[in-house]
């Protein structure tokens, strides 16, 4: 934990107070405490005024109720440090007048005292490591002069449905999701341009606003955002003697990489890149985080109030380093060749460590469902789905098969899989419950990181659709590194 900040992928949140879906759901303090609780170290505020004199907490230009900045500052406060003592940062998107931002500056000071960490990210060649910053708050968001440059030269984020970047071999994400997509999408017809972050088109209400900084708040920012003139190539482009955080949209980042795959990475060795939810993810789902993850990002920003196949995929990677929030990034993301080179994902396809799985049986489940749960007259027919999420060449999913009518499954079924990059590698493992003549009902699911696997045979515990572990339900397994 002594490297620089950004060394490190980062347990990042987006839209923290949100309590579901993005057009219409509540804002609360609630949910920002939960992800803190559950190892989230990086939350967003989306500052806005309430009149003349106050600030509050929510989505603009959407139904989303208002939740007050003191609520939400004083949830940080008491949460921050409950389950990691690494540092926490705050992004805010900041729609305010100077008079405003003098007011948050006092309120945020006032709230953290000597929590709060103060850095000339202007000046700076690396930033102080995770263990330097135990117990320290920081802030990130852009100054607002950046904010009334930012709609000049910029790449759109067209919203373009398309194929979700969630789906994969296994298949769509739950049909059960907070809200469905269809049914939000009617509310879409009231509200316009939310295919983008609002840090990312220009957020100051008021070019006269932006002219002006109060000093006091713009002390407060440890790590500035911004978005250079000039297109996603300059963007991308090093400074050496400063330390700024870029967001790029899911889908941006996608052609970030395919055009500028190198420059990416090379950004992100010294400096932040966040990447954030299309917007037309109206229910709260999320994307793969993986092309994120090969390409050196440190926030890969998703929505912790929803769930679903790529959260637990999110959650599998911060089970690693002592489920702390940060991961230290594999040297390859932080080594550049004699040419200036860097690792690309595509360069790499043999395989440098071969992962052996057996699925040997499964207990638990009669003691966490009902007997009725499954099957109404019979015991259950349970059968495992065993893959990698990681490196597209890594990426697979296989399963055993069904065992019949027993609450205690024996397969004894192994798996081998060859892995070209381990260091980035998931193993998924779902449970489900077979029936011929509806869909196949959810038995239980665990994510785990591959570099912190431990050989031998283990007890898997298995969780719920929501993250939560079950009491009793787990399965025995069998690991092997060959």
């Amino acid at each position: 934990m002594d490297a620089p900040l950004s060394h490190y992928f980062i347990y990042t949140g987006h839209n923290s107070y949100l309590t579901g879906n993005q057009l219409s759901s509540n804002c609360s303090d609630l949910p920002i405490a939960d992800a803190l609780r559950r190892g989230v170290r990086v939350v967003e505020l989306d500052l806005w005024p309430r009149g003349t004199d106050d600030v509050c907490v929510k989505h603009g230009r959407t139904l989303t109720k208002e939740v007050k900045l003191g609520k939400c500052l004083d949830s940080i406060k008491a949460n921050a440090f409950a389950t990691s003592k690494y540092p926490v940062i705050i992004t805010l998107e900041d729609h305010l007048t100077p008079k405003l931002q003098f007011k948050v500056a006092k309120m945020i000071t006032q709230t953290f005292g000597e929590m709060l960490y103060y850095h000339d990210a202007e000046s700076c060649q690396e930033f102080p490591s995770p263990e330097d910053l135990k117990g320290k708050i920081l802030i990130s968001t852009k100054p607002p002069k950046e904010y009334l440059e930012a709609n000049d030269g910029k790449e759109k984020d067209n919203g373009e449905k398309g194929k979700d970047s969630d789906e994969d071999v296994w298949g769509k994400e739950p049909e059960d999701l907070i809200s469905t997509q269809s049914e939000l999408e009617k509310v879409t017809s009231s509200i316009n341009d939310l295919n983008q972050d609002d840090e990312e088109r220009g957020s100051c209400e008021s070019d006269m606003s932006c002219q002006l900084l109060a000093p006091e708040y713009k002390r407060l920012i440890a790590i500035h955002a911004g978005k250079p003139k000039g297109g996603l190539r300059m963007a991308l482009k090093v400074d050496p003697n400063k330390i700024r955080r870029l967001s790029l949209s899911e889908q941006l980042l996608e052609k970030a990489v395919a055009a500028y795959g190198a420059d990416v990475i090379r950004f992100t060795q010294k400096n932040f890149l966040r990447i954030y939810p299309k917007g037309t993810r109206f229910n709260s789902s999320n994307y793969k985080p993986q092309i994120g993850w090969m390409s050196g990002a440190q926030m890969i920003a998703f929505n912790m109030q929803g769930y679903g196949r790529a959260l637990w995929l999110m959650e599998g990677m911060f089970r690693a380093n002592g489920g702390c929030g940060y991961v230290k990034k594999p040297d390859f993301l932080m080594n550049v060749g004699p040419n200036g080179q860097g690792f690309y994902p595509k360069d790499n396809s043999s395989p440098k460590k071969t992962l052996k799985v057996k699925v040997c049986m499964g207990d638990g489940w009669l003691l966490d469902f009902k007997k009725t749960h499954f099957d109404s007259y019979s015991p259950p027919d349970f059968f495992v789905r065993v893959g990698i999420a990681g490196a597209p060449v890594d990426e697979v999913m296989e399963k055993t098969k069904i065992e019949y009518d027993t609450w205690t499954p024996i397969w004894n079924k192994e798996f081998t899989f060859p892995l070209a990059v381990p260091e980035l590698a998931l193993l998924r493992v779902e449970v489900h419950e077979h029936d011929k003549n509806e869909k196949d009902d959810f038995g239980g699911q665990t994510c785990l990181p591959v570099s912190e696997l431990r050989q031998g045979i283990r007890a898997v515990p298995l969780f719920n659709r929501k993250g939560v572990k079950y009491s009793s339900t787990r399965l025995l397994m069998r690991f092997e590194f060959v």
